[in-house]
């Protein structure tokens, strides 16, 4: 399934440059899976991540979870990042957040709560210099995934460095203390902020996180992914600036 967003209005933002050129698209056939492993080895070694390996894959077992989707972000036909989302339910919590994280987690799932958890953030090394704007375009679809599941937090596992991009963006704070996540070696915090009472502020700051009901519906109903096999799916957003 491959969803192009499409601008009604220039956005004077970080993103929009590119926002026209962006295709997402679901990670599904082999092929598919093993380019994105590669990229991400390429970008995790890049940066200090990993240590090398003889496969020059990475993998784990949540990327087949039933909660999660992954998506390529392709700039030109090109692929140039991925995320992994996982919709946390107390039906189904599945992910590294509710690993690393579950005497946070289990208990407001528990209660009922509905989390988006992004992994697994990852931009290939050269094409995250020629695209600055990569973060935003990428990270957008876990902002449009809370909006389709009605979740009540948006999380996200950052290491220190990057926490600022996701307080300035996403409003998010951190609400543990870094835990070591498994086979990387820096840790990660876990961030989130609340989406229904912060939501309009997000949108307003950063226009590009504006999306159609349309657009997240062939995102994320499994039904239109099943139906949309190598189909293309033009979608017009209602990013405005």
């Amino acid at each position: 399934m491959e969803s192009r967003a499409e601008p009604r209005a220039p956005l004077l933002m970080r993103g929009a440059g590119i926002f026209d050129r962006v295709d997402y698209r679901l990670i599904e056939t082999p092929e598919d899976k093993d380019r994105l492993y590669q990229m991400r080895y390429r970008a995790y070694l890049h940066g200090g991540l990993i240590l090398p390996s003889e496969t020059r894959r990475v993998s784990d077992r949540y990327d087949d979870a039933p909660n999660a989707w992954t998506f390529g972000i392709h700039v030109d036909g090109e692929l140039c990042s991925s995320v992994r989302l996982h919709i946390l339910t107390s039906d189904q919590r599945m992910s590294y957040a509710t690993e690393l994280f579950g005497d946070v987690l289990h208990p407001r799932l528990d209660r009922g709560e509905v989390f988006v958890d992004p992994a697994r953030f990852v931009a290939d090394p050269e094409q995250a210099r020629r695209f600055p704007e990569l973060p935003y375009v990428t990270l957008r679809l876990a902002y449009l995934a809370c909006d389709h599941f009605n979740a009540d937090t948006g999380l996200a596992q950052v290491r220190a460095e990057h926490q600022a991009f996701y307080r300035r963006v996403f409003l998010h704070e951190a609400i543990t203390e870094p835990r070591s996540f498994p086979n990387v070696l820096k840790p990660v915090a876990l961030m989130a902020s609340d989406f229904r009472s912060l939501r309009e502020r997000v949108l307003t700051r950063f226009p590009i996180m504006r999306s159609s009901a349309f657009e997240r519906r062939m995102l994320f109903d499994r039904a239109n992914v099943r139906n949309a096999v190598q189909r293309p799916v033009l979608v017009a957003s209602t990013a405005q600036a």
